[in-house]
């Protein structure tokens, strides 16, 4: 027998004098956009953050789905009475509100739970809406916004919560934006409460704020009033039996419904905690731990498993990485203080995408940073710091702990040591990965150039003798004749300006090539043709991929242009130009947009429509395997 419902209602809403807000949270959207990956995510590290204290084992979370009846979820009525009260008074609210209320009329609901062990639960839910720093059944049960802190530092920074705003996650992932929790403390009390995220309404002619509350409650005198959980006494899914927390969350999203994904996001957010042993999860059946992580990862249901084709998701390589490679130590510094992480770094020619893993000590990942500049380069890395590196890093997490950010900084001096601590983790990243591109692709050695310097000096001396006349004198010796006059040097006058009055033009890194059978094309066919000065023209040769840049930001001629087509021809070392000997379509395989990766058409041995973005232009081309990688070439821009 489950316990029955009471004449005052299970669900609390605080009265309040009339409407002033009437916009669903907007907390609720965002955590919404980041699905179930997101969801999983913030209740992973809400149980992470509770492990016990001093206790050397892992974590343990088990996530459950499953289906309910409505009348067995606690308080369901009073939830569905406030939602049909409800009054949009915009397009959004109202889709949202039409919504839940086509939801409510199900007979049996999906629903998600997450039940940690091996942690310590919340503490003082018998003293209610205590106000207590202490209990932390009051600050995670009636307070918003509102972030626990240890009071042991050591331990306040290790964990991986820090804005008080992740538990809102839960509500999310409803369609009613509904959860509830149970909890079991160190004493064995268990006790269940949840929260439901409205908009301010007005029921039985009183207005109430969006919050409610699944709990019981005391009046006090001066129309005062305070908040106590219910004892748990109610169905199965919402028992907690063991010491730790339960979360649960009825009228699951269908999209949020997705084992695969829930399996991964795990993979992707705590392989470095599954892999030191301080994580274990149970995914309805599957388990992920040490010694099983890697059948997941190495799994093509959950991982593309060819690695040119890891563009977006790098946990495979990750999880490699962090194994095999033995840490280095990297210093990077925000102007005022050096922070020293380890390093996990592999480079490899296949890797299509590089990033850096930035994993926090309690084993979660914040980013898949992209280093500037250096996003198509064949790297993988992850980097872990100490203490102290774990602390500042954790001050650049945005609130949905997913990327270092600068952003939400208000103080000026800590938001610009923030930025330049972003900018000095790429510079030497940088640095590593160049060294790495450098050591992996070694020049082809010191070229004996004597043989080329005779040669060009006696073809020189040959065409001099050709075109001067020469006269014989003793002993066959020769002397050159000269066939002009040389003019003589004019004198300056005095007090004339010896400075040169024009000043000196600039040469434009483009030059014009005239056109041959400049008469068969119409006019709308006419361009222009420009050959490229190879100081604007990067080109990096890397395993069977090939990088081009052209800058043509230093260029008058093409300043306006936004796309251009791009030709080439063999050069040799003599610098005799071969325009008729390399075919595109016989030595690249694609040719593409590194950026977007749209790939570009070939059309008479031209790349046609090659976009420029503020000045500069890219290709990204995929090397056949008769490509010749010592050949030099010339470039020519058309437009």
């Amino acid at each position: 027998m489950f316990k029955q419902q009471p004449k005052e209602p299970l669900w609390k809403f605080s009265p309040i004098p009339n409407i002033e807000e009437s916009n669903f949270n907007k907390i609720l959207e965002r955590f919404y956009n980041m699905r179930v990956t997101g969801l999983t995510r913030e209740n992973t590290q809400n149980s992470m953050d509770g492990r016990l204290l001093g206790y050397e084992g892992p974590v343990r979370l088990k996530i459950e789905t499953g289906s309910i009846k409505k009348e067995d979820i606690p308080g369901i009525n009073d939830v569905i009475d406030r939602i049909k009260c409800l009054q949009g008074r915009n397009s959004y609210t109202k889709e949202t509100i039409q919504h839940m209320i086509n939801k409510i009329n199900q007979d049996e609901v999906r629903y998600i739970s997450f039940e940690d062990s091996n942690t310590r639960g919340l503490t003082g839910a018998k003293n209610g809406q205590s106000n207590s720093a202490r209990d932390t059944w009051g600050i995670y049960a009636y307070n918003k916004g509102v972030h626990f802190e240890e009071a042991d530092s050591q331990v306040e920074t290790s964990r991986g919560g820090s804005h008080g705003v992740g538990k809102i996650a839960s509500n999310a992932a409803s369609d009613l934006h509904l959860m509830y929790f149970a909890n079991c403390d160190e004493y064995g009390d268990k006790h269940l409460g949840g929260t439901v995220q409205l908009i301010e309404h007005v029921y039985d002619d009183q207005c109430y704020r969006s919050t409610g509350y699944f709990t019981d409650i005391e009046r006090l005198e001066d129309n005062k009033s305070k908040f106590y959980p219910y004892e748990n006494n109610f169905h199965p899914v919402f028992e907690k039996n063991t010491r730790g927390l339960k979360i649960i969350i009825p009228f699951l999203r269908e999209e949020y419904d997705n084992e695969t994904e829930i399996v991964k996001s795990i993979c992707d957010s705590f392989f470095v905690s599954i892999l030191e042993g301080k994580l274990e999860v149970l995914v309805n059946k599957e388990i992920i731990t040490r010694e099983t992580i890697l059948d997941y990862v190495k799994d093509p249901k959950y991982y593309e498993q060819d690695i040119t084709e890891a563009k977006k998701i790098f946990t495979p390589l990750y999880v490699e990485t962090y194994q095999n490679q033995k840490p280095r130590s990297l210093k990077v510094s925000d102007s005022v203080k050096d922070y020293n992480f380890n390093l996990y770094f592999h480079y490899d020619e296949q890797i299509p995408k590089g990033c850096v893993a930035i994993v926090r000590t309690i084993g979660m990942k914040i980013e898949d940073f992209k280093v500037a500049s250096n996003a198509n380069k064949p790297y993988n890395a992850v980097l872990i710091g100490g203490a102290d590196e774990d602390a500042y890093i954790k001050s650049l997490e945005n609130e949905s702990h997913t990327e270092l950010s600068w952003e939400h900084i208000k103080d000026p001096k800590l938001q610009k040591r923030a930025k330049r601590f972003i900018n000095n983790l790429s510079k030497e990243m940088a640095k590593i990965i160049e060294e790495a591109i450098k050591e992996n692709n070694p020049t082809d050695g010191v070229m004996n150039t004597e043989d080329i310097l005779y040669v060009v000096e006696t073809q020189f001396k040959n065409d001099l003798s050709d075109s001067l006349g020469t006269v014989m004198i003793n002993k066959g010796k020769s002397v050159v004749k000269a066939s002009t006059v040389v003019p003589k040097k004019a004198k300056k006058k005095r007090g004339e300006n010896t400075e040169k009055e024009k000043p000196e033009k600039k040469r434009d890194p483009l030059k014009r090539k005239k056109r041959e059978e400049q008469g068969t094309e119409s006019e709308e066919q006419k361009s222009t043709k420009y050959s490229a000065n190879p100081e604007m023209v990067e080109r990096l040769i890397l395993g069977k991929r090939e990088l081009v840049k052209f800058d043509f930001t230093k260029s008058e001629l093409i300043k306006d242009e936004t796309a251009c087509d791009i030709s080439l021809s063999i050069i040799d070392g003599m610098g005799v130009e071969y325009p008729d000997e390399f075919n595109l379509l016989g030595n690249y395989s694609s040719i593409a947009d590194p950026y977007s990766g749209t790939q570009y058409k070939v059309n008479n041995n031209v790349i046609k429509d090659v976009k420029i973005r503020q000045g500069v232009s890219e290709l990204q081309l995929e090397l056949n395997d008769n490509f010749n990688k010592s050949l030099k070439f010339v470039y020519y821009i058309e437009v």
